[in-house]
């Protein structure tokens, strides 16, 4: 068998109706459109509907949403910390070596392996990174957020002025 051999099973594939070709057949004279108005008339753009405001108008153009609390770090890892100089890390002396932004909070995170014993100040930790930090002899040290808690209230907590 070879592919110009192949075709479809009988009866399977069936033509498309042609209308509109006279009383003769299926489909004269008005042709499957009704009598009269705009729709018999083949002048309905797609998407029009009618002079209401279209659905493709109505439906929002941006897709997704910000979160207005979401903390954003930069990460420094463990193996960053072992090729630093010196005994005590923040982001201050992080910055002044290049490695944080100037306006961005640091989190210490745990790829790689510290051997000796360093002083972290950072503004989070991850449980490997504090773990490894803490088994090396040095010490950990979170930083508070430069704006506090961003987080709305509880629910309970809202009072209401009645």
């Amino acid at each position: 068998m070879k592919i110009h051999d192949l075709k479809p099973p009988a009866g399977s594939n069936t033509r498309k109706r042609r209308v509109g070709r006279g009383i003769g057949g299926k489909g004269g004279k008005t042709a499957g459109r009704g009598t009269k108005g705009q729709n018999a008339r083949n002048s309905v753009r797609v998407g029009f509907e009618g002079g209401q405001l279209p659905l493709q108008q109505r439906v929002p153009k941006l897709k997704g949403f910000n979160n207005p609390f979401r903390v954003e770090y930069q990460a420094v890892n463990l193996d960053t910390l072992e090729a630093f100089e010196g005994t005590d890390v923040n982001p201050a002396s992080l910055l002044a070596k290049g490695l944080v932004h100037k306006h961005g909070l640091v989190k210490v995170l745990g790829r790689g392996e510290l051997t000796r014993k360093v002083t972290v100040r950072a503004h989070a930790f991850s449980k490997v990174a504090e773990q490894a930090i803490t088994a090396a002899g040095g010490t950990v040290e979170v930083l508070p957020l430069p704006w506090g808690d961003r987080r709305p209230p509880a629910k309970g907590n809202q009072h209401t002025n009645r």
